[in-house]
């Protein structure tokens, strides 16, 4: 794959170009190398192969047992992270319930005082009532009197003014 590049004749210039290699190299060269590997074994071949089996189960068990770690740990932290959300859920209901409480009773003290203010506000009312009654029925003043007592307060104000003429 061939790239033209512009660049300046006089000026010194560096291209690096990068290429991933593939996995399928890799297993190429794998293969390759386990090939070589057993041509220049200095075992014969059942031996070899007999090792390569021994060693493949190895490979199995260690798997296994890390898999097994693995997922108890997985699990632990799972089942730890698990209980610490259920000990915040149950925390917060507490909390809910607790405040739920303090509601309800603020809510009942709330509506007793307004009761009681009621009850107090209607017993002012109704000895109001009662002394505005009680004053129109007995000591109520008579329309003559209530029309002759600012005449009588005018001309005692006349009596303390003097003329300017």
């Amino acid at each position: 794959m061939s790239r033209h590049y512009d660049f300046d004749d006089d000026e010194p210039y560096v291209v690096i170009e990068k290429q991933s290699g593939t996995l399928n190299s890799f297993f190429v060269g794998l293969a390759i190398g386990a090939g070589l590997a057993l041509l220049f074994a200095p075992q014969s071949g059942e031996r070899t192969r007999r090792g390569l089996q021994r060693r493949a189960r190895r490979a199995r068990r260690a798997a296994r047992r890390m898999a097994n770690d693995v997922t108890d740990t997985v699990v632990d932290t799972f089942q730890d992270a698990r209980r610490r959300v259920e000990e915040r859920i149950d925390t917060a209901r507490q909390a809910i319930e607790v405040k739920k409480e303090q509601v309800q009773r603020a809510m009942e003290a709330g509506r007793a005082a307004a009761q009681q203010a009621r009850e107090e506000l209607e017993r002012r009312i109704a000895e109001t009532k009662a002394a505005y009654q009680s004053a129109d029925a007995g000591t109520a003043p008579t329309a003559t009197s209530a029309r002759r007592a600012p005449t009588a307060a005018m001309a005692s104000r006349a009596d303390e003014e003097p003329d300017e003429t």
